[in-house]
């Protein structure tokens, strides 16, 4: 186990609450993860879902800003095709300044083909567009000026009059998930987050740092700053007194996070090739979510940091419909009976 750490993976999902309350209730929760000592706070951006409450990460991160101290946090991930380089670049130095240089950046096209396409971006071309506004917007951040000449983008070396805090630019971390874009985050020098069972991670972590070493330090790195990169994954978790509150509080829980994340596939008639499944008891099964007592959950967090090959693992104390006072209480077991064990490692930056 080399340099473990922990950070927090968000969908603002939609439960039978007034927004106001939801948001004010996340922010609560945040500042507790501020106070514990996790080290990043990843929020996802979603549109036209039930996951999708924060369709604007940027708003609700210049709120996380001023309710933390020393948690880095950014989205996971900025859907690049729907937004303007240029004016992402500007929100970019915002938020980073905001935060006294706390700002991480999560990117990525998007793996939902609807939600592109409620903005009229065709899914086929949403990864030229996503490599193409990458790499306008690292070159905004470095030279103070948006200039690129591309099929998609184009800027003629518009000044941008700000500049990020943390030079040359803000670490960028990129949601992993396949061979291909494991390769593609490794030759960018880029933080990776992916998901899935222990074997098929550590699999892809170690074709992660052998390409890493190819690139590192290359004309294509985007994290220059940067001498050790995370590998990490995201769980849902829930810390429970018992079994029986796994079965009265997570069970149904999960499966209203399942039925949020697959909405807009069942809206279209079709579910998503991803592997979701609303049986929580499949989901710890395969890696996917821990679920049980303190005990068992800290055997589960030893196994993924021993067998996994990641060094940062990412997990959802929020989800479905769990009550906010339920999020709290599996959030205290774990912060008291869990992450002690994995300290002083696991409080370590991410950077």
């Amino acid at each position: 186990m080399v340099n473990p750490a922990f950070g927090i993976f968000d969908h603002l999902e939609r439960r039978n609450e007034p927004l106001d309350r939801i948001y004010a209730e996340r922010l609560e929760l945040i500042a507790e993860y501020d106070r514990a000592g996790f080290c990043g706070y990843h929020l996802a951006e979603h549109h036209a879902t039930p996951l999708g409450m924060a369709p604007s990460p940027g708003i609700f991160l210049s709120a996380v800003a001023q309710r933390t101290r020393t948690m880095r946090f950014g989205p996971l991930v900025y859907l690049l095709p729907l937004y303007n380089p240029m004016r992402l670049a500007q929100e970019i130095c915002m938020l980073d300044n905001l935060s006294g240089g706390r700002m991480d950046i999560g990117v990525g096209r998007g793996v939902s083909p609807f939600e592109l396409a409620y903005y009229r971006v065709p899914f086929m071309e949403s990864r030229e567009m996503f490599e193409e506004a990458l790499d306008t917007i690292v070159g905004a951040l470095r030279s103070g000026r948006v200039n690129h000449r591309g099929h998609y983008y184009r800027f003629d070396s518009a000044p941008l009059e700000m500049a990020p805090m943390q030079k040359p630019n803000p670490p960028i971390w990129y949601g992993a998930a396949t061979p291909e874009s494991v390769s593609f985050a490794a030759r960018r020098g880029m933080h990776m987050v992916g998901n899935g069972p222990n074997a098929a991670l550590k699999k892809f972590t170690a074709a992660y740092r052998e390409e890493l070493a190819k690139h590192k330090g290359g004309p294509d790195d985007l994290n220059p700053q940067v001498t050790e990169t995370r590998r990490g994954a995201i769980r849902h978790i829930y810390v429970a007194a018992d079994e029986r509150e796994v079965d009265r509080v997570a069970r149904p829980a999960y499966k209203a996070y399942y039925n949020n994340i697959v909405k807009l596939w069942r809206d279209f008639r079709t579910l998503p090739a991803y592997g979701f499944t609303d049986d929580l008891d499949l989901a710890c099964a395969n890696d996917v979510a821990l679920a049980g007592t303190p005990n068992e959950v800290r055997d589960k967090v030893a196994s993924f940091f021993a067998d996994s090959g990641c060094d940062y693992l990412v997990l959802s104390f929020a989800w479905g419909d769990l009550a906010h006072a339920d999020s709290r209480r599996s959030l205290e077991r774990f912060v008291t009976r869990v992450m002690p064990d994995f300290a002083p490692e696991a409080l370590r930056s991410a950077d």
